[in-house]
């Protein structure tokens, strides 16, 4: 399996598949390359280049959980981009993934070829990070994924119309079934990371926002998010008029991106960079 290894010695996991233009797909918090398998396959005929941050998936645990934090993860992404002898990539950045893409905009827009934001925007509602930290760190009750993906309709309402295989495709995604239940796919102290981040004042993201002047953006909201809200899109769409935006009703944080209105964002931004 291909692993690059950081300016800090830890081992990180990355996929590197198709030809065309660079796509790097950035995660969310928790999350790993997984989340993109839905909708790899209407992204065709382009290069996706897929990482799991340190601390997540296949690539290394962190000893210091200080150092899961978007400075770090964003250093990181260079770094693999200097590994694949890449010198500018788009960015499809899922919650966790799009503030990074905004982080990289700021300290490196050269390396940028544009920036597509999965239900994710320069300011978190309060409610969206109350229910991260709900499970954050923590195993789930479910001893068996067919247990979890059962939990699921009622642990996530803002979701309409989800068959139970797609439940069970994300239960398998997202916990690992051991003989005691099971386990989450990345380092729990990730949640001593979130919490001392958002211990204080919400930093001002908007001129990160703004530093990506100049590139074409799209940003794709589940019409029941609970994170990126309706008001922070239409301020997002005010300051770049031109942002391909694609809202996509029945779903809440995060869209899985094979919806009609987030693949045909997802093209439109893809074109705008052609």
């Amino acid at each position: 399996m291909p692993h690059f290894t950081s300016s800090d010695g830890l081992k990180l996991y990355y996929t590197d598949e198709g030809a065309g233009l660079p796509i790097l797909c950035l995660a969310g918090l928790t999350r790993t390359t997984a989340d993109f398998d839905y909708v790899t396959p209407h992204l065709a005929g382009n290069r996706l280049i897929k990482m799991d941050y340190r601390g997540r998936g296949q690539s290394d645990f962190d000893p210091d959980w200080s150092h899961y934090s978007p400075p770090v993860e964003c250093r990181d992404a260079l770094e693999l981009l200097a590994h694949l002898g890449l010198d500018k990539v788009a960015i499809l950045g899922t919650s966790r993934g799009g503030l990074n893409a905004m982080g990289l905009a700021m300290g490196a827009k050269d390396r940028l070829l544009g920036v597509a934001f999965n239900d994710v925007g320069p300011y978190i509602d309060p409610q969206g990070l109350d229910f991260i930290m709900q499970y954050i760190g923590r195993n789930p009750a479910a001893k068996t994924h067919a247990e979890a993906a059962a939990a699921m309709p009622r642990v996530f309402p803002e979701f309409d119309d989800v068959p139970d295989s797609r439940w069970m495709e994300e239960a398998v995604k997202h916990y690992t079934q051991t003989d005691s239940g099971l386990k989450i796919t990345y380092d729990k102290h990730l949640r001593d990371a979130v919490a001392k981040a958002f211990d204080g004042p919400s930093p001002d993201l908007w001129p990160f926002f703004d530093a990506l002047a100049g590139l074409p953006i799209a940003c794709i909201r589940g019409m029941n998010s609970n994170l990126l809200s309706e008001e922070t899109l239409a301020e997002m769409e005010k300051r770049r008029p031109d942002m391909i935006v694609g809202r996509v009703p029945g779903r809440g944080h995060i869209p899985f991106l094979d919806e009609p209105e987030a693949v045909d964002a997802l093209r439109k931004w893809i074109e705008a960079m052609s």
